[in-house]
């Protein structure tokens, strides 16, 4: 289960400074994204072996100048019904303000658990005014420097104390493949096709998907879960309240599938809000399969599609190995080879390679093809093994690791590809010291 933890308090009290040191620094790092809408941000964070997702909020204030204040309170109401847990986050520099008794009045309404969070006490000084934040009547609050992290480790720990358990899914070791792409590239239509029945509502208005769906899939010998996700627009358009979470929710979607069909649509062709949508895919090494929906749409002569798949690796390059499929998700044209081909790139993602193989393999590479030297010092790869990780990541033991430029990971990557399949999967590549 995906539990949410959401920062509110009023403006400049440090909320992006907290969020980036829980998603960025310190030994609980995942990934962040940002950016899902135009001034919000969406990260993981792990700490003591429990994740958890992070939304970093706007300031809420009441009867400011700024225009968008609206439409920022809106999203901070959106993530407080989302979240699980909140951190108020207040400024022992300024004390308590009218601001602050605004959002405690707020937060007491919404009856989720709150922790009060008060930041920049970094001397003993201010760790004694802290002691104000009682008034608030929201109970023991928790002082703490965003900046320099002090503090952030107990409450952390009261965090994890207070999340809810995850919850036992009896489909969890089913394989998750997400349908992701932009609004109205023909998700939905797609899954109604697979699924052979009206299961999501289809109209030709983008924005329909609100929320992300799961469905288990168990026909022709296959069965995984599919799931069917709001389409991610370009993030300056996100404007709409429901849009901001359901972005979000696609987000999710990603991070927590095994295999993404990432869905361009063939009257638009490939844009740079599908390589966006991509990168996030990549960046959390999920596999893809690209499907260039509404081909029937499109004027053909010899070599159309050819001269698409071409255009479109090389709008994609450096990663260029994985499968792509021309469809009609409304015509039903090849759309059952999608669901071989996500499990194709499923199975290519969780196989596992023997150390002795590797070993056979790839050292007589490095051996006729070694690491440029650096500075007269000379690298020596001694051992390969592959890490017992999610998705294939593979260790090179040698003396200099340091020394490793991005060329030679990307020339290693290149050599574990032509001899093992991993078609639709990003693969990673480490130097360590032996």
């Amino acid at each position: 289960m995906n539990r949410i933890v959401a920062i509110v308090g009023r403006p400049n009290v440090g909320k992006s400074t907290l969020f980036n040191r829980l998603t960025e620094k310190g030994g609980a790092i995942v990934d962040e994204i940002s950016g899902v809408t135009r001034d919000r941000h969406y990260g993981k964070t792990i700490w003591n072996d429990n994740s958890f997702s992070v939304i970093d909020t706007g300031g809420f204030v009441n009867e400011s100048d700024d225009v968008f204040e609206e439409e920022i309170n809106r999203q901070v109401i959106l993530a407080i019904e989302e979240s699980d847990l909140i951190l108020f986050m207040v400024d022992v520099t300024t004390g308590i303000t009218e601001q602050d008794r605004s959002v405690a009045e707020m937060l007491r309404r919404s009856e989720k658990e709150v922790l009060v969070v008060v930041n920049k006490v970094d001397n003993n000084q201010r760790l004694m005014e802290a002691g104000e934040f009682y008034a608030l009547g929201m109970g023991d609050y928790f002082p703490i420097s965003s900046i320099n992290g002090s503090g952030t480790g107990d409450l952390l720990d009261k965090v994890v104390e207070l999340l809810p358990e995850g919850e036992d899914d009896p489909d969890t070791e089913l394989p998750r493949i997400a349908i992701i792409g932009r609004p109205n590239a023909g998700k939905s239509s797609l899954i109604n096709s697979l699924l052979g029945e009206e299961r999501f509502i289809v109209t030709p208005v983008a924005g329909t998907t609100r929320d992300s769906i799961y469905t288990r899939y168990n026909k022709y010998d296959h069965d995984f879960m599919i799931v069917d996700t709001a389409g991610l627009r370009k993030r300056g358009k996100v404007h709409e309240d429901i849009e901001f979470y359901s972005t979000l929710r696609s987000v999710r979607a990603i991070e927590n599938s095994d295999v993404c069909l990432l869905m361009l649509d063939a009257t638009r062709g490939i844009e740079s809000q599908d390589l966006y949508i991509l990168n996030l895919i990549l960046t959390n090494s999920k596999g893809v399969v690209i499907l260039v929906n509404k081909w029937d749409l499109v004027e053909k002569e010899t070599n159309t599609m050819k001269m698409w798949e071409k255009t479109i690796r090389e709008r994609t390059a450096p990663f260029k190995d994985y499968p792509m499929l021309f469809i009609s998700a409304t015509g039903k044209q090849r759309i059952h080879r999608v669901l071989e081909t996500a499990m194709e790139v499923f199975r290519n993602r969780t196989q596992k390679i023997a150390t002795s193989v590797l070993n056979s393999y790839m050292l007589d590479i490095v051996k006729a093809t070694p690491p440029p030297s650096n500075k007269g010092k000379y690298i020596k790869i001694k051992y390969v093994t592959q890490l017992p990780t999610h998705s294939p990541s593979f260790a090179f033991f040698c003396n200099l690791p340091q020394y490793v430029k991005e060329p030679y990971k990307r020339f290693i990557e290149n050599r574990l590809r032509e001899k093992f399949n991993f078609s639709g999967v990003p693969i990673r590549i480490f130097f360590r010291k032996k």
